[in-house]
């Protein structure tokens, strides 16, 4: 059965979507949010005596930089994130470091800054200082960090929507098509009046869309480049919702009429089922709901595992959780099985 599978399988319109799909998510993903959103770093300066360091901002290329002349307001501004740093320069400050005195520099940094922002302004702060200066230790620089630490860019909390999609069209709509049409055109038919049991067409429809579902899973993430730190429990996360998905696709394609039945039942739970990915990408909405989605529960692991530094102690709650919704889901499916062979011996 399962080699039927991998011969007849990848002809299938469905696999090939399952395939391209995720593959083009991810480009379209990499081309606009890697590039559009990825503005210059911006810095604010605040000099009472206007310093030579401002002029040497003003003249760096790639970097935006916004004079201040009130303290208060580019402190406000780093709390709003108008700008990812800001420069507070005490006055006297050329007199002072020409003269081979010391000064204190207060560098403040947003907490929803990019940590490459943050790298290429203290990078051109140290070295508009030690211009100045010609020493590297005539300037000390408090940094004070301003804001959220827990903030994510978009292009991170974009990844559990990249991953929902590509395991959930492989395994939940592949099996369930695959299943739909056999039963349709009477190929289930044909197949059952031979020794092989619908279990064993059941279990080689599993492994097929399995594999394939894991495969698109991994490959989405290591495009992505969140493949990696704790990769075992990665893995068991994907294969835990993978296992869900596939189940689902079972249940589904035993007991969907036809085709636009399938359809409309995927277009309605589909939002329950991707509803974590898109809450992801809205941190100022209430992210409890997304745990109302079965989903949640492998893809928070994978979220936090992969973008949030988790370990697995730090998730094994939630894939528990996952483990548990996949054990009550097998007497669903063999019943659902039970009933497709009982209908289809009553003729």
């Amino acid at each position: 059965m399962l080699g039927r599978e991998l011969t007849l399988g990848p002809r299938s319109p469905v696999v090939l979507l399952a395939v391209v799909l995720p593959l083009l998510m991810t480009f379209v993903v990499a081309a606009v949010f890697g590039n559009l959103l990825e503005a210059q770093p911006r810095l604010g300066v605040h000099s009472p005596d206007g310093s030579v360091v401002l002029a040497a901002a003003d003249d760096s290329e790639g970097v935006a930089v916004s004079d201040y002349a009130d303290e208060a307001l580019l402190r406000d501004a780093v709390a709003r994130h108008d700008v990812d740093a800001a420069l507070i320069l005490p006055a006297g400050f050329d007199a002072t470091v020409s003269g081979g005195g010391s000064a204190q520099v207060t560098y403040l940094v947003s907490g929803d800054a990019l940590a490459s922002d943050r790298a290429v302004l203290a990078a051109l702060v140290t070295a508009w200082t030690r211009q100045l200066t010609r020493s590297e230790s005539a300037v000390a620089v408090a940094v004070i960090t301003v804001g959220g630490e827990d903030f994510v860019p978009l292009g991170d909390r974009v990844i559990p929507l990249l991953v929902v999609y590509a395991v959930v069209v492989a395994g939940l709509f592949v099996p369930a098509a695959s299943i739909l049409d056999e039963r349709i055109k009477g190929t289930l038919n044909a197949v059952l009046a031979t020794p092989a049991s619908l279990r064993e067409v059941l279990i080689a429809k599993a492994l097929f869309a399995g594999s394939l579902a894991m495969a698109m899973g991994v490959v989405t993430l290591v495009i992505n480049q969140a493949f990696g730190g704790e990769i075992i429990a990665i893995v068991l996360a994907l294969l835990l919702g993978t296992v869900m998905l596939v189940e689902l696709g079972l249940i589904l394609g035993l007991w969907a009429k036809d085709m636009n039945t399938l359809y409309t039942w995927i277009k309605v739970g589909g939002i329950l089922i991707v509803l974590p990915g898109l809450l992801a990408l809205f941190p100022g909405l209430p992210q409890w709901i997304s745990q109302l989605a079965p989903t949640y529960y492998f893809l928070q692991p994978i979220f936090e595992l992969t973008v949030g530094g988790a370990v697995f102690t730090d998730v094994w709650v939630d894939m528990a959780v996952c483990a548990l919704i996949c054990a009550a889901l097998i007497p669903v499916l063999w019943w659902s099985a039970r009933t497709t062979e009982r209908q289809r011996l009553a003729g």
